[in-house]
């Protein structure tokens, strides 16, 4: 199994950073567009433990895929969780964290997930999907940047 981690600082109060990155509806909004993201589904209600979505995407060389994943945990305005039901990975769970901090939210993300193709699946690891999903993640973190805004750094001054 591999893990994934990823932290953003966001210059925006808990309850904004929350409804938007809580909605499915705005997952579209930071995935890079080459990846054909669509959602299938009707997602008009406020997530929940149990919802079901489905996506196509378009991972690797154009090809489309469905991809269900479940939201099998939700703390109002500190995590969500959300696992693949059926999808490209053997084991797909990734966790969103949000902590509200001074000027802002830090934002991480842990995804624990496993290949399928043993053998060959290992192997593809480093030259395909561990730089497919850093290329997601760093697309998201510039879009965030572009919707909220850079964060803001104070930095302290020392008298001589």
């Amino acid at each position: 199994m591999y893990q994934f981690k990823t932290k953003q600082i966001i210059p925006t109060d808990i309850k904004t950073c929350w409804d938007f990155f809580s909605s499915p509806a705005n997952l579209k909004a930071i995935t890079p567009s080459y990846m054909g993201f669509d959602i299938l589904v009707d997602i008009s209600e406020k997530m929940y433990p149990g919802l079901m979505i489905e996506y196509r995407v378009k991972p690797l060389l154009g090809i489309p895929m469905n991809w269900i994943t479940e939201i099998t945990h939700v703390e109002n305005l500190k995590y969500f969780v959300d696992e693949q039901r059926k999808g490209p990975y053997r084991i797909w769970h990734h966790e969103h964290h949000f902590k509200e901090i001074p000027n802002g939210v830090e934002m991480s993300d842990i995804v624990s997930y496993e290949i399928p193709l043993g053998l060959l699946g290992r192997l593809a690891h480093p030259l395909v999907v561990q730089k497919k999903l850093k290329e997601i993640f760093d697309y998201r973190f510039t879009k965030v940047e572009e919707i909220f805004g850079k964060p803001i750094i104070l930095e302290q001054s020392q008298n001589q």
